[in-house]
């Protein structure tokens, strides 16, 4: 039988299991689009944070996206994870991208998520199917790969090979209530479709900068000005963390021949001092304010 959303979906609320810069603001989004909100985080003053930034924003990201909620979705921090999970439609995992824990947690909500819940992987670099191993219930697990929302609102659906295609057409009329706007990554991707293109500029840039050609702010000034854009490679690294980049990275030279090494030297030496970017207050540039403490 064809996945369908629950009759009382408006009612039942989104689950975001992790409490970082990304969690923070996927939980941001559908709190905009009106849904009641969950965030589950085993660090309790973390998950605090990201409901005061989601409290604090979600009313003007609702106002500036023009979304039809009449009001922002209530937003609660739920321990331990089996209450967090009880009730809720879609869970979004957001945790750190180490495939181990992934396919732990993975099993474990699976485990105790009701049974229409639909199970989403942020993963950035990990298709959902290398992630599935302790799954009993694949057909409701995909990827939903989200950027940095409320500026880029993109997100990617993937399935894990097992995925009920229902459930991916569901999702792709059901996203845009929430200002975001879905893509259907066709085949299994690495990298999805953004990322793989994404990756190969982020990885020059680093080349850039390490080779000394240029500097960070240099990079940026110019991308900006050939583009005519205020996103640049530099600032969108700093925002998606340094650590998290590096992880990427290493990812990709573990699976693909021919990545350089460059890149991953030069991200090494600024994780090295403590600077992973906006969460840290200081990246390539050091001019932060903590989002997201």
């Amino acid at each position: 039988m064809s996945y369908t959303l629950p009759s009382d979906v408006d009612e039942r609320p989104v689950l975001v299991v992790g409490a970082g810069t990304l969690g923070a603001r996927i939980a941001l989004m559908f709190a905009a689009g009106g849904s009641p909100i969950r965030i589950f985080n085993r660090t309790g003053s973390r998950a605090e944070a990201a409901k005061n930034f989601v409290e604090e924003q979600a009313e003007s990201v609702r106002d500036s996206l023009g979304l039809r909620a009449e009001r922002p979705g209530e937003v609660d921090v739920v321990a331990p994870m089996e209450r967090a999970v009880s009730g809720a439609w879609l869970i979004v995992e957001s945790i750190a991208e180490d495939p181990d824990l992934k396919r732990r947690v993975l099993g474990d909500l699976d485990h105790i998520a009701d049974p229409d819940a639909i199970i989403a992987t942020n993963s950035s670099s990990y298709p959902s199917s290398d992630l599935i191993d302790n799954v009993e219930h694949p057909e409701r697990v995909l990827n939903a790969h989200f950027l940095m929302p409320p500026q880029v609102n993109p997100v990617e659906l993937m399935s894990c090979g097992s995925t009920d295609e229902a459930l991916i057409g569901a999702l792709m009329l059901r996203l845009p209530q929430y200002g975001l706007i879905p893509f259907h990554v066709r085949q299994e991707s690495i990298g999805f479709i953004f990322n793989r293109v994404w990756a190969a500029i982020k990885r020059e840039a680093l080349m850039v900068v390490q080779e000394r050609v240029a500097t960070p702010e240099e990079v940026d000034h110019i991308w900006q000005l050939v583009f005519s854009t205020p996103l640049a490679p530099f600032r969108m690294m700093d925002r998606v963390g340094l650590d998290v980049v590096l992880d990427i990275e290493e990812h990709y030279a573990g699976i693909r021949d021919g990545i350089p090494q460059g890149p991953r030297t030069l991200l090494r030496e600024y994780l090295d001092r403590g600077h992973l970017g906006v969460k840290s207050g200081q990246g390539f540039y050091g001019d932060y304010t903590q989002e997201v403490s």
